[in-house]
């Protein structure tokens, strides 16, 4: 028997390279015929999310107020990614850009040290450790970074990838186990029997998902900048700058819902402004791309995970939703989405995610 995959996203690619490590047989199709969302009939589809996304595996930075329901999935989701990206070795040669140097928050001004200090007391109440260090300290780590800040954490277990490195690896491995692609547009919404379809999950089921849009940039240094992902709140915005492997330079953070599909003037300007206020190196550089992805948002910021029954009385496991955490939360959902595809019962950790919470 083959298990149809529909989306060739992270979360579908990870998905169908572990039900090849329990000896599936696996066909994935995906409406894009390339990285940049280009439907296979030539029409334009939503920026793949995955293409864009900044590929921080922090679920210590990434916390956000009022997601208590998220926080077990994120921590168990990076705690299943050295298993995943040491069998991702074995399987190709290509890189993923996997880092693990750790992550360092920074403050620009005292206002800002002052949310950074009530942003690590509300880790610490969640029993997520973070480590306070001075700017001198931090400038130690990272001597590029601006003379004047004003505070800093250090986070050592938060990681990054690189996702665009992520999903070429996955591919590579993916053919060379047999696995089948193919690229077209599913109109039938019972086609498939696992929907990572991201934002196009739409199309099986009623299901609330918004695209949420991120501008994002990518630069090149003369030189390398940092080491550490930075993070920083610049008069309380967020900001994150990201090395690359290959000497790049990737900044974002900006969340809009609105219906600008291409990269909004006043995002590219914020995240520039708030990257040299941080690091004022960047001003060296030289832009490589400016784009924007569309996440799949639902109302509680939870994804959708379970299953969905066809017309014909068969089940369909719909696995979407993942909104900013797609990278992050790729792991868990790969390894469970297997596993329940597999025949095995939804994991309680992945209860609060079942599509019916929002028929009632």
């Amino acid at each position: 028997m083959t298990i149809t995959i529909i989306g060739g996203g992270i979360i579908g690619l990870t998905t169908a390279f572990e039900l090849t490590e329990r000896g599936e047989n696996v066909h994935l199709i995906d409406a894009a015929t390339s990285d940049y969302g280009t439907a296979a009939d030539g029409t334009a589809i939503y920026p793949a999310a995955s293409h864009y996304a900044g590929g921080m595996l922090a679920p210590i930075a990434e916390v956000q107020f009022q997601q208590d329901a998220l926080f077990p999935l994120m921590t168990a989701s990076a705690d299943a990614y050295p298993s995943l990206m040491g069998r991702l070795s074995r399987a190709t040669n290509l890189p993923t850009g996997y880092d693990t140097t750790g992550t360092l928050i920074i403050a620009a001004d005292r206002a800002d040290a002052e949310h950074l200090q009530r942003t690590r007391a509300y880790y610490r109440d969640m029993n997520r450790p973070a480590d306070p260090v001075t700017p001198t300290q931090a400038r130690a780590l990272e001597p590029l970074l601006a003379p004047r800040i004003a505070g800093a954490v250090s986070i050592p277990s938060d990681h990054q990838l690189h996702p665009r490195l992520m999903r070429r690896a996955l591919k590579d491995a993916l053919t060379r186990r047999g696995v089948t692609f193919s690229a077209e547009r599913v109109t039938d919404p019972d086609a498939g029997d696992i929907i990572c379809a991201g934002l196009g999950a739409t199309l099986h089921g009623d299901y609330p998902l918004r695209p949420v849009y991120g501008d994002i940039l990518r630069l090149r240094a003369p030189r390398p900048i940092l080491k550490h992902v930075v993070r920083g709140y610049v008069n309380s915005r967020p900001v994150y700058l990201i090395p690359r492997p290959d000497g790049e330079l990737c900044i974002g953070a900006t969340s809009r819902e609105d219906q600008r599909t291409l990269p909004a003037i006043d995002g590219v300007h914020q995240l520039l402004r708030d990257a040299i206020r941080l690091v004022p190196a960047v001003e060296e550089c030289e832009l490589l791309e400016a784009n924007v992805g569309a996440r799949p948002g639902t109302p509680d910021d939870l994804p959708i995970f379970g299953h969905r029954t066809r017309a014909d009385g068969t089940r369909q496991l719909v696995s979407t939703g993942y909104f900013r955490h797609g990278i992050l939360l790729a792991a868990l959902a790969g390894k469970v989405g297997a596993e329940v595809a597999c025949g095995a019962e939804i994991p309680p950790i992945m209860q609060a995610c079942d599509p019916a919470r929002f028929t009632h």
